[in-house]
């Protein structure tokens, strides 16, 4: 079994997260499971946040996604390709 997930870490939330949203969005036949995580709730809301995207699809379409979003200010990505 092959997985290929793609790491994508935040910082500065309020000022990224819609344009992270953006490209998922027009990307988003590729994701097949999608994770948020941020600290804090409410009035204690981080400006960091992690996504764990599961990605299916073509590698080569993967790695452009990747690419695009990493461009953001304050974005960055990892693709991680596990088998077993």
């Amino acid at each position: 079994m092959k997985k290929t997930l793609l790491l994508i870490l935040v910082d500065g939330r309020k000022k990224s997260a819609v344009n992270v949203q953006k490209i998922l969005t027009e990307w988003g036949c590729l994701v097949k499971t999608r994770l948020g995580i941020h600290d804090g709730v409410l009035e204690n809301c981080s400006e960091s946040g992690l996504l764990i995207l599961e990605m299916v699809g073509d590698s080569d379409k993967h790695e452009e996604l990747a690419r695009k979003i990493s461009v953001l200010p304050g974005v960055s990505t990892k693709l991680v390709n596990l088998e077993v």
